[in-house]
């Protein structure tokens, strides 16, 4: 059974840090969006997930993912340790629920690398967690970047290209859509949204409270 975490009072949850989630098909150019954008931006941090996958050539235990075994991954699902969890290409996905309550109790704004199924999970205990979905500008493009990666034979691009489609299907369950055709352009649009995301008022009020009442003084009979 998953973990369901303890929620701060809603007054409390905007004092704290704020939960993004990125998803896109495979070879959407999400990872590398993500990492770029990590890189840039000092005050995101990344909610490492885990997964039964085996690490790819550059990848570490820890700082990618969390490499598990398939024995180590059910342990952690019986003992309700995740937040989310999915199988993927033949492959279990979770991001546990301590790792993301502890990060946005510290103030920090975290980031969710995963698919839509995990999405629709976290957002059932994080109703106000971000959503963005990354596409590519087109089907031919997606299959040229898949191949380009030189990961895969025929049989897995082609079912990866079938899954494509499924995936981009769940685009209205997020909150920004972007298309990744020029890295620099969808890079500025994914940050663009992070940074707008900050300044929402609702997230403000409970980080500037005392430079607003301050700048506000209470009046009397207000």
């Amino acid at each position: 059974m998953m973990a369901r975490p303890d929620k701060p009072s809603p007054g409390a949850a905007y004092s704290q840090g704020t939960l993004f989630i990125v998803s896109a098909p495979s070879g959407a150019g999400k990872t590398s969006l993500v990492k770029a954008l990590l890189e840039r931006d000092g005050d995101l941090h990344l909610a490492v997930s885990c997964t039964t996958r085996a690490a790819r050539p550059g990848e570490i235990d820890g700082v990618h993912y969390h490499f598990l075994t398939e024995d180590e991954f059910q342990r952690r699902i019986d003992a309700g340790d995740f937040l989310e969890h999915a199988v993927v290409f033949g492959r279990r996905y979770g991001t546990t629920a301590a790792a993301v309550r502890d990060g946005l109790e510290r103030g920090q704004d975290l980031l969710l690398e995963i698919d839509w199924q995990g999405a629709r999970q976290v957002r059932t205990h994080w109703p106000d967690a971000v959503a963005i979905f990354i596409v590519p500008p087109s089907l031919a493009a997606l299959e040229e970047r898949l191949r380009g990666r030189a990961q895969d034979d025929d049989a897995v691009i082609a079912e990866r290209m079938a899954r494509a489609c499924d995936e981009v299907s769940h685009y209205g369950e997020y909150d920004y859509l972007l298309v990744n055709d020029q890295f620099a352009a969808a890079l500025a649009a994914l940050s663009a949204v992070i940074v707008a995301e900050r300044q929402r008022l609702v997230r403000q009020r409970g980080r500037l409270g005392p430079l607003l009442e301050a700048l506000v003084p209470v009046r009397d009979g207000h």
